[in-house]
Protein backbone atom coordinates (compact mmCIF):
# COMPACT_ATOMS: atom_id res chain seq x y z
CA UNK A 1 0.00 0.00 0.00
CA UNK A 2 1.11 3.32 -1.00
CA UNK A 3 0.74 6.90 0.61
CA UNK A 4 -0.72 7.53 4.31
CA UNK A 5 -2.61 4.60 5.84
CA UNK A 6 -4.67 5.26 8.88
CA UNK A 7 -4.11 2.95 12.46
CA UNK A 8 -7.09 2.49 14.88
CA UNK A 9 -6.59 1.83 18.09
CA UNK A 10 -8.34 -1.52 19.32
CA UNK A 11 -8.66 -3.70 22.60
CA UNK A 12 -8.37 -7.78 22.98
CA UNK A 13 -12.15 -7.99 22.95
CA UNK A 14 -12.89 -5.33 19.95
CA UNK A 15 -9.86 -8.25 18.47
CA UNK A 16 -11.36 -11.24 19.25
CA UNK A 17 -14.43 -10.01 16.61
CA UNK A 18 -12.01 -9.49 14.17
CA UNK A 19 -12.08 -5.66 15.09
CA UNK A 20 -8.51 -5.18 14.72
CA UNK A 21 -6.34 -1.81 13.38
CA UNK A 22 -7.24 -3.89 9.86
CA UNK A 23 -11.18 -4.69 10.27
CA UNK A 24 -11.61 -0.98 11.98
CA UNK A 25 -10.26 -0.29 8.55
CA UNK A 26 -12.14 -1.71 6.28
CA UNK A 27 -15.25 -0.27 7.96
CA UNK A 28 -14.36 3.08 7.91
CA UNK A 29 -12.93 2.74 4.07
CA UNK A 30 -16.85 1.52 3.67
CA UNK A 31 -18.65 3.84 5.84
CA UNK A 32 -16.25 7.24 4.20
CA UNK A 33 -17.02 5.89 0.36
CA UNK A 34 -20.71 5.79 1.56
CA UNK A 35 -20.73 8.97 2.99
CA UNK A 36 -22.15 12.12 1.06
CA UNK A 37 -22.34 15.93 1.55
CA UNK A 38 -25.96 16.21 2.33
CA UNK A 39 -25.61 13.98 5.30
CA UNK A 40 -22.76 15.43 6.96
CA UNK A 41 -24.19 19.07 8.14
CA UNK A 42 -21.74 22.11 8.78
CA UNK A 43 -22.27 24.33 12.04
CA UNK A 44 -19.77 26.56 11.95
CA UNK A 45 -20.69 30.26 10.26
CA UNK A 46 -19.22 30.98 6.89
CA UNK A 47 -16.79 33.81 8.18
CA UNK A 48 -15.06 31.51 10.20
CA UNK A 49 -14.03 29.80 7.48
CA UNK A 50 -12.79 33.35 6.00
CA UNK A 51 -10.66 33.82 9.04
CA UNK A 52 -9.49 30.28 9.07
CA UNK A 53 -9.76 28.85 5.58
CA UNK A 54 -10.73 25.28 7.42
CA UNK A 55 -11.58 22.20 5.05
CA UNK A 56 -15.75 21.85 5.39
CA UNK A 57 -16.90 19.25 7.97
CA UNK A 58 -17.59 16.26 4.99
CA UNK A 59 -13.83 17.18 3.44
CA UNK A 60 -12.12 16.81 6.84
CA UNK A 61 -14.08 13.80 8.21
CA UNK A 62 -12.80 12.16 4.60
CA UNK A 63 -9.00 13.41 5.06
CA UNK A 64 -8.86 12.88 8.83
CA UNK A 65 -9.20 8.71 7.82
CA UNK A 66 -8.03 8.59 4.15
CA UNK A 67 -5.75 11.44 3.53
CA UNK A 68 -5.17 12.34 -0.12
CA UNK A 69 -1.68 14.06 1.16
CA UNK A 70 0.45 15.67 3.83
CA UNK A 71 -1.32 19.05 4.02
CA UNK A 72 -4.93 17.82 3.56
CA UNK A 73 -4.24 16.10 6.71
CA UNK A 74 -2.84 18.66 8.39
CA UNK A 75 -5.85 20.79 7.57
CA UNK A 76 -8.17 17.87 8.70
CA UNK A 77 -6.41 17.38 12.05
CA UNK A 78 -5.96 21.35 12.74
CA UNK A 79 -10.12 21.83 11.95
CA UNK A 80 -10.69 19.46 14.35
CA UNK A 81 -8.30 20.34 17.19
CA UNK A 82 -10.14 23.46 16.94
CA UNK A 83 -13.65 22.27 17.11
CA UNK A 84 -12.65 20.04 20.27
CA UNK A 85 -11.74 23.10 21.99
CA UNK A 86 -14.00 25.25 20.92
CA UNK A 87 -16.75 23.47 21.94
CA UNK A 88 -15.46 23.03 25.61
CA UNK A 89 -14.79 26.75 25.47
CA UNK A 90 -18.23 27.78 24.49
CA UNK A 91 -19.90 25.20 27.01
CA UNK A 92 -17.42 26.80 30.09
CA UNK A 93 -18.19 30.87 28.84
CA UNK A 94 -21.90 30.11 28.63
CA UNK A 95 -21.95 28.82 31.75
CA UNK A 96 -19.87 32.04 33.14
CA UNK A 97 -22.08 34.33 31.24
CA UNK A 98 -25.13 33.17 32.05
CA UNK A 99 -23.86 33.26 36.17
CA UNK A 100 -23.06 36.52 35.43
CA UNK A 101 -26.10 37.99 33.92
CA UNK A 102 -28.79 36.01 35.99
CA UNK A 103 -26.85 34.80 39.07
CA UNK A 104 -27.26 37.84 41.75
CA UNK A 105 -24.79 38.74 44.27
CA UNK A 106 -24.33 40.53 47.63
CA UNK A 107 -22.93 43.99 47.35
CA UNK A 108 -20.21 44.42 49.74
CA UNK A 109 -19.45 48.43 49.66
CA UNK A 110 -15.55 50.03 50.09
CA UNK A 111 -17.97 52.81 52.35
CA UNK A 112 -18.53 49.79 55.11
CA UNK A 113 -14.53 49.10 54.75
CA UNK A 114 -13.88 49.71 58.65
CA UNK A 115 -12.05 46.59 60.07
CA UNK A 116 -10.30 46.18 56.98
CA UNK A 117 -9.09 49.65 57.11
CA UNK A 118 -7.81 49.06 60.57
CA UNK A 119 -6.38 45.73 59.69
CA UNK A 120 -4.61 47.74 56.94
CA UNK A 121 -3.27 50.46 58.65
CA UNK A 122 -2.13 47.83 61.82
CA UNK A 123 0.15 46.09 58.64
CA UNK A 124 1.33 49.24 57.66
CA UNK A 125 2.38 50.23 61.15
CA UNK A 126 4.48 46.71 61.38
CA UNK A 127 6.45 47.77 57.82
CA UNK A 128 4.15 44.56 56.16
CA UNK A 129 3.56 46.00 52.60
CA UNK A 130 1.41 44.29 50.37
CA UNK A 131 3.18 43.68 47.03
CA UNK A 132 1.35 44.95 43.73
CA UNK A 133 0.18 42.15 43.00
CA UNK A 134 -1.88 41.27 45.57
CA UNK A 135 -2.68 44.98 45.85
CA UNK A 136 -4.03 43.93 41.80
CA UNK A 137 -6.31 40.86 42.85
CA UNK A 138 -7.65 42.57 46.11
CA UNK A 139 -8.98 45.54 43.29
CA UNK A 140 -9.93 42.54 41.17
CA UNK A 141 -12.24 40.72 43.79
CA UNK A 142 -13.60 44.64 45.09
CA UNK A 143 -14.61 45.19 41.54
CA UNK A 144 -16.51 41.79 41.45
CA UNK A 145 -18.33 42.21 44.55
CA UNK A 146 -19.63 45.55 44.28
CA UNK A 147 -21.36 44.42 40.53
CA UNK A 148 -24.45 42.99 42.66
CA UNK A 149 -23.71 39.85 40.79
CA UNK A 150 -22.11 36.83 42.25
CA UNK A 151 -17.80 36.16 41.76
CA UNK A 152 -16.52 32.70 40.97
CA UNK A 153 -12.61 33.55 41.08
CA UNK A 154 -9.65 31.48 40.87
CA UNK A 155 -6.73 32.95 42.75
CA UNK A 156 -3.24 31.18 41.89
CA UNK A 157 0.00 31.95 43.91
CA UNK A 158 3.40 30.08 44.16
CA UNK A 159 3.68 28.36 47.65
CA UNK A 160 3.97 31.85 50.51
CA UNK A 161 3.32 34.50 48.14
CA UNK A 162 1.08 35.33 50.22
CA UNK A 163 -2.54 34.67 49.27
CA UNK A 164 -3.75 33.80 52.56
CA UNK A 165 -3.39 37.68 53.57
CA UNK A 166 -5.50 38.41 50.28
CA UNK A 167 -8.29 35.70 51.12
CA UNK A 168 -8.61 37.49 54.93
CA UNK A 169 -8.91 41.16 53.73
CA UNK A 170 -11.65 39.55 50.91
CA UNK A 171 -13.41 37.98 54.30
CA UNK A 172 -13.43 41.35 55.96
CA UNK A 173 -14.99 42.95 53.31
CA UNK A 174 -17.94 40.62 54.08
CA UNK A 175 -17.80 40.81 57.85
CA UNK A 176 -17.63 44.83 56.81
CA UNK A 177 -20.77 44.50 55.42
CA UNK A 178 -22.63 42.32 58.12
CA UNK A 179 -22.22 39.18 56.34
CA UNK A 180 -20.11 35.85 57.75
CA UNK A 181 -17.11 34.64 55.64
CA UNK A 182 -15.62 30.92 55.52
CA UNK A 183 -12.60 28.96 54.71
CA UNK A 184 -12.13 25.80 53.78
CA UNK A 185 -9.23 23.60 53.48
CA UNK A 186 -8.58 20.14 52.62
CA UNK A 187 -6.86 18.67 55.76
CA UNK A 188 -6.63 19.54 59.44
CA UNK A 189 -3.06 20.78 59.97
CA UNK A 190 -3.70 23.26 57.21
CA UNK A 191 -7.01 24.21 58.29
CA UNK A 192 -5.35 25.04 62.22
CA UNK A 193 -2.26 26.59 60.20
CA UNK A 194 -4.91 29.16 58.60
CA UNK A 195 -6.67 29.65 61.85
CA UNK A 196 -3.59 30.37 63.57
CA UNK A 197 -1.96 32.83 60.73
CA UNK A 198 -5.43 34.53 60.82
CA UNK A 199 -6.20 34.94 64.53
CA UNK A 200 -2.16 36.38 64.28
CA UNK A 201 -3.13 39.21 61.78
CA UNK A 202 -6.44 39.88 63.22
CA UNK A 203 -5.09 40.62 66.83
CA UNK A 204 -7.36 42.67 68.73
CA UNK A 205 -9.88 43.80 65.77
CA UNK A 206 -13.37 42.58 67.33
CA UNK A 207 -13.98 40.10 65.00
CA UNK A 208 -15.14 36.86 65.94
CA UNK A 209 -12.28 33.68 64.20
CA UNK A 210 -13.41 29.77 64.85
CA UNK A 211 -12.37 26.60 63.80
CA UNK A 212 -14.20 23.19 62.64
CA UNK A 213 -12.82 20.24 61.81
CA UNK A 214 -13.10 16.56 62.18
CA UNK A 215 -11.72 16.90 65.56
CA UNK A 216 -13.68 19.72 67.13
CA UNK A 217 -16.18 17.42 68.74
CA UNK A 218 -18.75 17.37 71.71
CA UNK A 219 -19.15 20.31 73.55
CA UNK A 220 -17.37 22.57 71.68
CA UNK A 221 -18.51 21.99 68.41
CA UNK A 222 -22.25 22.67 69.27
CA UNK A 223 -21.45 26.02 70.33
CA UNK A 224 -19.53 26.51 67.22
CA UNK A 225 -22.64 25.46 65.28
CA UNK A 226 -24.99 27.30 67.24
CA UNK A 227 -22.28 30.65 67.31
CA UNK A 228 -22.66 29.94 63.52
CA UNK A 229 -26.27 29.68 62.90
CA UNK A 230 -27.00 32.65 65.54
CA UNK A 231 -24.45 35.21 63.29
CA UNK A 232 -21.85 35.40 66.36
CA UNK A 233 -19.05 33.84 64.67
CA UNK A 234 -17.93 36.15 61.48
CA UNK A 235 -15.08 34.47 59.87
CA UNK A 236 -15.34 30.51 60.03
CA UNK A 237 -12.33 28.14 59.19
CA UNK A 238 -12.22 24.29 58.59
CA UNK A 239 -12.13 21.65 56.59
CA UNK A 240 -14.75 20.20 53.98
CA UNK A 241 -17.11 19.50 57.03
CA UNK A 242 -18.50 22.94 56.02
CA UNK A 243 -20.53 21.87 53.16
CA UNK A 244 -22.40 19.46 55.92
CA UNK A 245 -25.74 19.97 56.15
CA UNK A 246 -25.45 20.41 59.89
CA UNK A 247 -23.40 23.66 59.54
CA UNK A 248 -25.87 26.49 59.11
CA UNK A 249 -24.53 29.72 58.82
CA UNK A 250 -26.65 32.78 59.19
CA UNK A 251 -25.86 34.74 56.05
CA UNK A 252 -22.89 33.93 54.60
CA UNK A 253 -21.35 36.00 51.93
CA UNK A 254 -18.20 34.37 51.09
CA UNK A 255 -16.65 31.11 50.84
CA UNK A 256 -12.89 30.60 50.04
CA UNK A 257 -11.73 27.15 48.97
CA UNK A 258 -8.08 26.48 49.85
CA UNK A 259 -5.93 23.94 47.77
CA UNK A 260 -8.78 21.85 46.16
CA UNK A 261 -7.74 20.91 42.81
CA UNK A 262 -11.08 18.21 42.41
CA UNK A 263 -13.08 21.04 43.18
CA UNK A 264 -15.28 20.80 40.18
CA UNK A 265 -18.24 22.82 38.59
CA UNK A 266 -20.73 21.00 39.98
CA UNK A 267 -19.36 20.95 43.68
CA UNK A 268 -19.11 24.51 43.17
CA UNK A 269 -22.45 25.09 42.39
CA UNK A 270 -23.54 22.36 45.44
CA UNK A 271 -22.19 25.08 47.79
CA UNK A 272 -24.04 28.05 46.55
CA UNK A 273 -27.37 26.18 46.08
CA UNK A 274 -27.45 26.26 50.08
CA UNK A 275 -28.56 30.30 49.74
CA UNK A 276 -31.20 32.39 48.07
CA UNK A 277 -28.38 34.39 47.01
CA UNK A 278 -25.38 32.74 46.51
CA UNK A 279 -21.96 33.54 48.40
CA UNK A 280 -18.87 34.78 46.43
CA UNK A 281 -16.30 32.19 45.72
CA UNK A 282 -12.78 32.52 45.79
CA UNK A 283 -10.88 29.53 44.63
CA UNK A 284 -7.30 29.35 45.84
CA UNK A 285 -4.63 26.99 45.09
CA UNK A 286 -0.21 26.95 45.63
CA UNK A 287 -0.06 24.59 42.71
CA UNK A 288 0.46 26.50 39.84
CA UNK A 289 -1.43 25.98 37.12
CA UNK A 290 -0.36 26.06 33.10
CA UNK A 291 -2.37 29.28 31.33
CA UNK A 292 -4.07 26.21 28.86
CA UNK A 293 -4.77 24.13 31.37
CA UNK A 294 -6.69 27.19 33.82
CA UNK A 295 -8.96 28.19 30.42
CA UNK A 296 -10.11 24.47 30.14
CA UNK A 297 -10.15 23.53 33.73
CA UNK A 298 -11.63 26.72 35.34
CA UNK A 299 -12.46 28.01 32.08
CA UNK A 300 -15.78 28.93 34.34
CA UNK A 301 -14.01 31.51 36.84
CA UNK A 302 -12.10 34.32 36.15
CA UNK A 303 -8.83 34.11 37.33
CA UNK A 304 -6.40 36.25 39.48
CA UNK A 305 -2.66 35.73 39.65
CA UNK A 306 0.11 36.57 42.32
CA UNK A 307 3.52 36.25 40.71
CA UNK A 308 6.12 38.09 42.90
CA UNK A 309 7.05 37.04 45.99
CA UNK A 310 6.59 38.95 49.42
CA UNK A 311 10.01 41.40 50.07
CA UNK A 312 12.79 39.85 51.91
CA UNK A 313 11.91 36.23 50.43
CA UNK A 314 15.11 34.84 48.77
CA UNK A 315 15.08 32.44 45.96
CA UNK A 316 15.82 28.55 47.45
CA UNK A 317 19.40 28.04 45.92
CA UNK A 318 18.69 24.48 44.50
CA UNK A 319 21.96 21.87 43.77
CA UNK A 320 21.56 18.50 41.72
CA UNK A 321 24.00 15.69 43.43
CA UNK A 322 24.30 12.12 43.05
CA UNK A 323 24.64 9.65 46.08
CA UNK A 324 28.45 9.73 45.68
CA UNK A 325 28.36 12.91 47.09
CA UNK A 326 26.79 11.93 50.01
CA UNK A 327 29.63 13.21 52.75
CA UNK A 328 29.51 16.93 50.91
CA UNK A 329 25.94 16.71 52.04
CA UNK A 330 25.96 15.99 55.31
CA UNK A 331 28.37 18.50 55.95
CA UNK A 332 26.15 21.30 54.18
CA UNK A 333 23.63 20.07 56.54
CA UNK A 334 25.85 20.72 59.43
CA UNK A 335 26.70 24.10 58.27
CA UNK A 336 23.11 24.97 58.69
CA UNK A 337 22.90 23.40 61.69
CA UNK A 338 26.01 25.03 63.29
CA UNK A 339 23.57 28.61 62.21
CA UNK A 340 21.08 27.05 64.34
CA UNK A 341 18.98 26.28 61.26
CA UNK A 342 16.74 23.04 60.97
CA UNK A 343 17.01 20.39 57.72
CA UNK A 344 14.36 18.09 56.16
CA UNK A 345 15.42 15.07 54.58
CA UNK A 346 12.66 13.66 52.65
CA UNK A 347 12.04 9.83 51.16
CA UNK A 348 9.61 9.16 48.43
CA UNK A 349 6.41 6.60 48.92
CA UNK A 350 4.69 4.82 46.27
CA UNK A 351 2.10 2.67 47.70
CA UNK A 352 3.09 -0.54 45.23
CA UNK A 353 6.48 -0.57 46.98
CA UNK A 354 5.46 0.49 50.46
CA UNK A 355 7.99 -2.49 51.83
CA UNK A 356 11.27 -0.75 49.61
CA UNK A 357 9.98 2.50 50.53
CA UNK A 358 10.28 1.82 54.31
CA UNK A 359 13.43 -0.23 53.82
CA UNK A 360 15.15 3.30 51.97
CA UNK A 361 13.71 5.38 54.83
CA UNK A 362 14.53 3.66 57.94
CA UNK A 363 18.17 2.66 56.25
CA UNK A 364 18.31 6.68 55.49
CA UNK A 365 17.40 7.33 59.32
CA UNK A 366 20.58 4.73 60.18
CA UNK A 367 22.84 6.16 58.71
CA UNK A 368 21.93 10.02 59.45
CA UNK A 369 21.73 9.08 62.96
CA UNK A 370 25.12 7.37 62.35
CA UNK A 371 26.22 10.85 60.62
CA UNK A 372 24.95 13.30 63.42
CA UNK A 373 24.91 11.83 66.75
CA UNK A 374 23.00 12.41 69.91
CA UNK A 375 23.46 14.40 72.18
CA UNK A 376 24.63 17.04 70.11
CA UNK A 377 22.30 16.54 67.19
CA UNK A 378 18.48 15.24 67.56
CA UNK A 379 16.19 13.74 64.95
CA UNK A 380 12.80 13.46 64.42
CA UNK A 381 11.07 11.17 62.11
CA UNK A 382 7.56 10.96 60.39
CA UNK A 383 6.03 8.35 57.82
CA UNK A 384 3.10 7.04 56.96
CA UNK A 385 3.14 3.77 59.10
CA UNK A 386 2.87 5.79 62.89
CA UNK A 387 -0.12 6.27 64.74
CA UNK A 388 -1.32 10.07 64.09
CA UNK A 389 -0.45 10.95 68.17
CA UNK A 390 3.13 9.96 67.70
CA UNK A 391 3.23 11.81 64.24
CA UNK A 392 1.55 14.88 65.58
CA UNK A 393 4.46 14.75 68.70
CA UNK A 394 7.48 14.34 66.34
CA UNK A 395 5.98 17.13 64.03
CA UNK A 396 5.96 19.16 66.69
CA UNK A 397 8.78 18.56 68.35
CA UNK A 398 10.45 19.86 64.97
CA UNK A 399 8.32 23.00 64.88
CA UNK A 400 9.29 23.92 68.75
CA UNK A 401 13.00 23.73 67.55
CA UNK A 402 13.28 20.73 69.62
CA UNK A 403 15.12 18.92 66.90
CA UNK A 404 17.62 19.37 63.95
CA UNK A 405 16.47 17.34 61.49
CA UNK A 406 12.94 15.65 60.28
CA UNK A 407 13.31 12.64 58.16
CA UNK A 408 10.04 12.18 56.37
CA UNK A 409 8.03 10.61 53.67
CA UNK A 410 6.39 12.81 51.57
CA UNK A 411 3.82 13.70 54.54
CA UNK A 412 5.20 17.24 54.79
CA UNK A 413 4.02 18.31 51.69
CA UNK A 414 1.39 20.28 52.98
CA UNK A 415 0.90 22.86 55.86
CA UNK A 416 3.53 22.21 57.88
CA UNK A 417 5.45 25.83 58.12
CA UNK A 418 8.67 26.24 59.57
CA UNK A 419 10.40 29.44 59.44
CA UNK A 420 13.66 28.41 60.91
CA UNK A 421 13.87 25.48 58.51
CA UNK A 422 16.82 26.24 55.78
CA UNK A 423 17.86 23.37 53.96
CA UNK A 424 15.45 20.34 51.95
CA UNK A 425 17.51 17.35 50.73
CA UNK A 426 15.01 15.37 48.75
CA UNK A 427 16.29 11.55 48.47
CA UNK A 428 15.63 9.40 45.29
CA UNK A 429 14.54 12.97 43.65
CA UNK A 430 14.09 11.06 40.26
CA UNK A 431 10.87 9.40 41.71
CA UNK A 432 8.78 12.67 42.37
CA UNK A 433 7.31 14.35 39.74
CA UNK A 434 8.15 18.29 38.85
CA UNK A 435 5.29 19.72 40.54
CA UNK A 436 5.37 17.49 44.11
CA UNK A 437 9.07 18.51 43.78
CA UNK A 438 8.42 22.44 43.53
CA UNK A 439 5.86 21.95 46.33
CA UNK A 440 8.41 20.04 48.83
CA UNK A 441 11.46 22.93 47.93
CA UNK A 442 8.28 25.66 49.00
CA UNK A 443 8.72 23.68 52.78
CA UNK A 444 12.10 25.99 53.23
CA UNK A 445 12.49 29.57 52.31
CA UNK A 446 9.85 31.14 54.86
CA UNK A 447 11.94 33.30 56.67
CA UNK A 448 14.68 36.01 55.67
CA UNK A 449 17.51 33.60 55.88
CA UNK A 450 18.85 31.98 52.24
CA UNK A 451 17.87 28.07 52.46
CA UNK A 452 18.69 25.65 50.04
CA UNK A 453 17.10 22.91 48.23
CA UNK A 454 19.32 19.37 47.36
CA UNK A 455 18.24 16.73 45.28
CA UNK A 456 19.67 13.91 45.44
CA UNK A 457 19.70 11.03 42.49
CA UNK A 458 21.35 7.52 41.30
CA UNK A 459 23.89 7.94 38.25
CA UNK A 460 21.63 6.86 35.76
CA UNK A 461 18.57 8.95 34.85
CA UNK A 462 16.12 8.66 32.00
CA UNK A 463 15.69 12.30 29.91
CA UNK A 464 12.93 12.98 31.64
CA UNK A 465 14.29 12.52 35.07
CA UNK A 466 17.40 15.03 33.89
CA UNK A 467 14.84 17.16 32.06
CA UNK A 468 12.79 17.36 35.86
CA UNK A 469 16.39 17.76 37.98
CA UNK A 470 17.55 20.81 35.20
CA UNK A 471 14.39 22.68 35.55
CA UNK A 472 14.08 22.58 39.57
CA UNK A 473 18.01 23.98 39.19
CA UNK A 474 17.12 26.21 36.36
CA UNK A 475 14.23 28.04 37.89
CA UNK A 476 12.16 28.75 41.14
CA UNK A 477 8.94 29.98 38.91
CA UNK A 478 6.37 27.58 39.63
CA UNK A 479 4.37 28.92 36.87
CA UNK A 480 7.13 28.26 34.35
CA UNK A 481 7.21 24.45 36.06
CA UNK A 482 4.04 24.03 35.51
CA UNK A 483 4.35 24.01 31.82
CA UNK A 484 7.38 22.16 31.70
CA UNK A 485 5.59 19.33 33.87
CA UNK A 486 2.58 19.07 31.12
CA UNK A 487 4.98 19.20 28.39
CA UNK A 488 6.14 16.24 29.95
CA UNK A 489 3.78 14.49 31.45
CA UNK A 490 1.08 15.53 29.48
CA UNK A 491 -2.20 17.44 31.20
CA UNK A 492 -4.32 14.05 31.78
CA UNK A 493 -1.92 13.30 34.37
CA UNK A 494 -2.02 16.70 36.30
CA UNK A 495 -4.23 18.15 38.79
CA UNK A 496 -6.57 14.70 38.89
CA UNK A 497 -7.60 16.15 35.39
CA UNK A 498 -7.86 13.07 33.87
CA UNK A 499 -10.87 12.05 36.22
CA UNK A 500 -12.27 15.23 35.74
CA UNK A 501 -14.08 14.76 33.04
CA UNK A 502 -13.82 17.64 31.00
CA UNK A 503 -10.29 16.66 29.38
CA UNK A 504 -11.23 13.48 27.52
CA UNK A 505 -9.64 15.42 24.72
CA UNK A 506 -9.65 13.15 21.17
CA UNK A 507 -7.63 15.01 19.10
CA UNK A 508 -6.45 17.91 20.78
CA UNK A 509 -3.35 18.29 23.11
CA UNK A 510 -3.27 21.16 25.58
CA UNK A 511 0.43 20.92 25.85
CA UNK A 512 0.98 21.50 21.74
CA UNK A 513 -1.94 23.18 20.78
CA UNK A 514 -1.71 26.60 22.82
CA UNK A 515 -2.49 28.70 20.28
CA UNK A 516 -5.25 26.82 18.72
CA UNK A 517 -7.38 26.74 22.36
CA UNK A 518 -6.62 30.78 22.48
CA UNK A 519 -8.51 30.99 19.12
CA UNK A 520 -11.25 28.87 19.98
CA UNK A 521 -11.96 30.61 23.15
CA UNK A 522 -11.69 33.95 21.92
CA UNK A 523 -13.93 32.79 18.95
CA UNK A 524 -16.83 31.16 21.12
CA UNK A 525 -16.47 34.92 23.63
CA UNK A 526 -16.81 37.00 20.66
CA UNK A 527 -19.89 34.42 19.59
CA UNK A 528 -21.51 34.68 23.10
CA UNK A 529 -20.86 38.58 22.65
CA UNK A 530 -23.35 38.75 19.96
CA UNK A 531 -25.56 36.32 20.52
Amino acid sequence: VVGLQPMYHSSDKMKSKGLDSKGLLKLQRTIVSEMTPAEISEYFPPYLFEKYRFLGRFETLKNIHFPENETLLQKARGRLKFEEFFIIQLRLLAQKLKRKSIVKGFIFSKENDNHLRELYKGLIAKNFMLTPDQLTVLEEIRNDVIQGKQMNRLLQGDVGSGKTIVALLAMLMAVDNGFQACLMAPTEILAQQHYATIQEYIGALPVKVQLLTGSVKGKARKTVLENLSAGETQILIGTHALIQDTVQFKNIGLVVIDEQHRFGVEQRSKLWEKNDTPPHILVMTATPIPRTLAMTLYGDLDVSTIKTMPPGRKPIATAWMTDSHRLRIFQLMKDEIAKGRQVYVVYPLIEESEKMDYKDLMDGYESISRAFPLPQFKISIVHGKMKPDAKDYEMNRFVQGETNIMVATTVIEVGVNVPNASMMVIESAERFGLSQLHQLRGRVGRGAEQSYCILVTGNKLSADGKKRMQTMVHTNDGFEIAEVDMQLRGPGDMQGTSQSGHLNLQIADLSKDQKILQEARNTAQEILEKD
